[in-house]
């Protein structure tokens, strides 16, 4: 028996669903990093403190990582259709907002409101364009919606730097006419959004999963800022172990699940969240320390380091689409397996060279990670929702695109605590011998990354005579310390295609994912039938 679906008829459309879709993730991609040029401007205007500058990103990737999974559940109980336009006009209404700030509060609950609605964005957005195409089609179009999403992604400091030179309102300005545009293509376009009937949220899971998030990406982000020893982290991340298993054990037994933790058992599901995780954790090196280095070591300005991203940003654009394409024909394993090995190659490419502040030394290293992060993405992403069933795609799209932004908040946090340790050291034995107070070494380790007044400040208090070689070393600590970064990037990045090429394997999918024939239906699940919604759901496809 076919179960009762919501939603209206199906109607035409698909390209123009996808454009819609392709620029509502861009949109909440080019978010991650558009406001990391504008930061100094914004604080000077805003009387921002050091930890409200922190949080003016933090929180919009916390909110981000935490309703992520949440957003997938309501995409998969309500019409996907209405769940991603309420999320658009949020974004929209938050955006508004923080352009219009006028102080460190308002600022911060802003980012956390867009990033509650890119949580409602992302599932269901992936799963309309998803059941738009056939399934021969979908590698194309997944290739095309995260191809040039990434495009905009490694653009953000670009688009920051010339609207920063008008206003850092501009920067969140911007969503206002894409997020209308998004709307009214999706009105025309009409994409069919229907669900099975009878799904019902599963609270104490959101409660728990929501608040065990929460703890655990505070305690990592904070960890640099408190010491990973401090109270108040360990703390957190106890709480964050107690909570995330409260979650499991809750989930194991709810008849309705938030997340269908059954689909873990699915090998290409499992192997395509680790790959994702890994990359995006490695990612972190380049987004926010390779940001640091062309500006504040080499002397780029803002509009300069965004176009130093082109020789990795062009690559992406040119094989994401064919990767798509590939991807219909040989599967996820080959193209992740070698992507990862060509991004993780670049990444230590980069690594090497940093020490000559030489830009067209990295540059090799920069078009390897663009071809590398083209060839990976669009195939692990949609390998894992064609491995979910049909109707619990919005919940895979959630729970994908949260271990993505969990792998960020714990590549930046690891990452930057080794960056900070080594940095230190550095300092700290250079400065030993001429004397130097513990206060004026941490000072002049985060000078190259200050405002100029800032740096001012810090050279009014070194002797002159000794500051040229305090400079020289606070910038080979630096430098040593993100060339760790890269190091570590690119080991992380390596490892991400070992495991793809250990777990992805070549599955042939039909129509109605729930009936894979290498994956049988979820075991053990009296409520399976009635989540998947059978044909009614694959005949949406």
């Amino acid at each position: 028996m076919v179960p009762a679906v919501r939603g209206g008829e199906r109607h035409g459309g698909p390209w123009l669903t996808l454009i819609a879709m392709t620029g509502a993730l861009s949109m909440i991609l080019l978010d991650t990093t558009v406001v990391g040029v504008a930061l100094p401007t914004m604080q000077d205007d805003l009387d921002l403190s050091q930890t409200g500058v922190q949080w003016v990103v933090n929180a919009y990737l916390l909110s981000l990582a935490s309703f992520m999974a949440v957003g997938g559940r309501l995409a998969d109980m309500f019409d996907r259709t209405k769940v991603f336009s309420l999320g658009v006009i949020i974004f929209v209404l938050a955006s508004a907002s923080a352009g219009l700030a006028q102080g460190e509060t308002m600022i911060i609950l802003s980012r956390a409101a867009q990033g509650l609605g890119g949580a409602l964005m992302i599932p269901p957005s992936a799963t309309l364009v998803m059941n738009a195409f056939p399934v021969a089609r979908r590698g194309r179009a997944m290739g095309v919606y995260a191809g040039v999403s990434l495009i905009f992604l490694s653009l953000g400091p670009l688009v920051g730097g010339l609207a920063t030179e008008v206003s850092w309102r501009i920067v969140f300005w911007i969503n206002l006419p894409l997020g209308i545009a998004t709307l009214i293509m999706t009105a025309v376009a009409r994409p069919d959004g229907r669900v099975a009937a009878g799904q019902r949220m599963d609270w104490p899971g959101a409660a728990t999963l929501v608040s065990g998030l929460v703890a655990l990406v505070l305690g990592l982000m904070q960890s640099s800022a408190w010491g990973w020893s401090s109270p108040r982290v360990l703390a957190l991340l106890a709480a964050a172990g107690i909570l995330l298993s409260a979650f499991v054990l809750i989930e194991l037994r709810a008849e309705q699940p938030l997340i269908e933790l059954r689909l873990f058992r699915r090998g290409n599901f499992v192997g395509d969240n680790v790959v994702l995780f890994f990359v995006e954790f490695g990612l972190m090196a380049l987004v926010v320390f390779g940001a640091i280095y062309v500006q504040d070591l080499l002397g780029f300005s803002p509009i300069e380091a965004g176009l130093s991203l082109l020789p990795l940003t062009i690559p992406v654009l040119l094989i994401a689409p064919v990767a798509g394409l590939l991807y219909d024909r040989v599967g996820a394993r080959p193209l992740a397996t070698i992507g990862c090995l060509v991004a993780g190659v670049g990444l230590l490419w980069c690594g090497a060279f940093l020490d000559d502040f030489d830009f067209a030394r990295l540059v090799p290293g920069y078009a390897a990670i663009g071809i590398g992060i083209g060839l990976l993405m669009s195939p692990t992403n949609t390998d894992a929702l064609n491995a979910a069933p049909a109707a619990l795609r919005g919940a895979a799209s959630g729970v994908v695109q949260a271990v993505r932004q969990v792998g960020s908040t714990v590549g930046l946090a690891i990452i930057g605590t080794v960056v900070a340790s080594i940095q230190n050291n550095r300092l700290d034995s250079f400065l030993g011998g001429l004397g130097e107070s513990s206060e004026q070494t941490h000072a002049i380790a985060t000078s190259l990354a200050q405002s100029s007044g800032e740096q001012e400040e810090v050279a009014q208090a070194v002797p002159a005579a000794e500051l040229p070689q305090v400079l020289e070393a606070a910038r080979d600590a630096v430098t040593d310390g993100i060339s760790a970064a890269y190091y570590i990037a690119g080991g992380i990045t390596l490892l991400a295609g070992l495991v793809a090429a250990l777990t992805l394997r070549r599955i042939t999918y039909h129509e109605d994912a729930a009936a894979a024939p290498h994956h049988p239906p979820l075991p053990h699940d009296p409520t399976h039938a009635a989540r998947v919604g059978g044909r009614a759901e694959s005949a949406s496809a």
